[in-house]
């Protein structure tokens, strides 16, 4: 397996954890289920973690692929941006939620502030989520690129 293969396998768990993340807290709510709030905190530190590995073979995986014939610089340049914002709100979404699951194991009064705000900074991480995937689609997929593609990013 070389960096790129590596970069492949895990760039797509930071992307799909939080979806994962959210749908546990928002069932917590739902339910009033303290231990689905919990494990949704868990996922969220989760794709953190996930989001370094993705971040630390991106390079790696960079220099192989601008090696392949019909790729353009330009495609891994809007992806390698959108990745390094999209880690960024990660890794702040997973000190959040350090903060949130300590909150509510401790039964601390804004326990559910920290839970809503978290879940309403998830719908932000996800944006990128998605802004990140989709350059990093387009890298190698032509198919997926648009027009406005670049112009969007």
């Amino acid at each position: 397996m070389n960096d790129a293969h590596f970069h492949l396998i895990v760039n797509h768990l930071p992307i799909i954890i939080p979806v994962i993340g959210l749908i546990l807290m928002i069932s917590g709510f739902i339910f009033k289920a303290e231990i689905l709030k919990r494990a949704g905190y868990l996922f969220f530190i989760l794709a953190a973690i996930t989001a370094f590995f993705a971040m630390s073979s991106g390079e790696e995986a960079e220099e192989i692929v601008e090696e392949l014939q019909g790729i353009e610089h330009r495609f891994i340049e809007a992806h390698e941006e959108n990745a390094e914002v999209f880690a960024t709100l990660l890794y702040i979404l997973g000190g959040i939620a350090l903060v949130g699951i300590w909150a509510n194991l401790k039964n601390k009064s804004y326990s559910k502030v920290i839970a809503f705000i978290t879940m309403a900074f998830t719908l932000v991480v996800l944006f990128y989520a998605q802004k990140t995937g989709t350059t990093g689609g387009e890298i190698t997929h032509s198919e997926i690129r648009t027009e406005t593609s670049l112009e969007s990013k």
